[in-house]
């Protein structure tokens, strides 16, 4: 059995948990899952900025990699009633929670390992 006082373990069930319920809104939308599949790695063209450096990689990795956009979008579509919208939003949703769920965390200046979930 995990150790629930470990926030790591919680930030993963956190994951797992927004990983099911944006995959359930997705299957409402009705659009096609081979869109779903295709899209799903899209944020991770931002690793490319580690290029440039840890720093600026780990700012832009910051920036894409969070719930915000994702939820943004599906409001968005949600308040202009746009299916497409709600959908990357959605897609974006759960790349993050996947993420999440696997342990990959926000990333730190000092490189791509560190991240937040090892820090927490």
């Amino acid at each position: 059995m995990h150790d629930l006082s470990r926030p790591t373990v919680l930030l993963r069930l956190d994951g797992l948990a927004v990983t099911a319920v944006a995959m359930l809104l997705y299957r409402e939308l009705g659009i096609a899952w081979w869109i779903f599949a295709v899209a799903f790695l899209a944020p991770d063209v931002v690793l490319l900025a580690y290029l440039a450096g840890p720093r600026v990689g780990a700012m832009l990795y910051n920036v894409v990699h969070t719930y915000l956009w994702g939820a943004g979008l599906f409001g968005l579509g949600l308040l202009s009633a746009q299916a497409s919208l709600m959908a990357v939003g959605l897609i974006w949703v759960t790349h993050v929670a996947v993420d999440r769920l696997l342990g990959l965390g926000l990333k730190y200046p000092e490189g791509f390992r560190p991240t937040h979930l090892q820090r927490v």
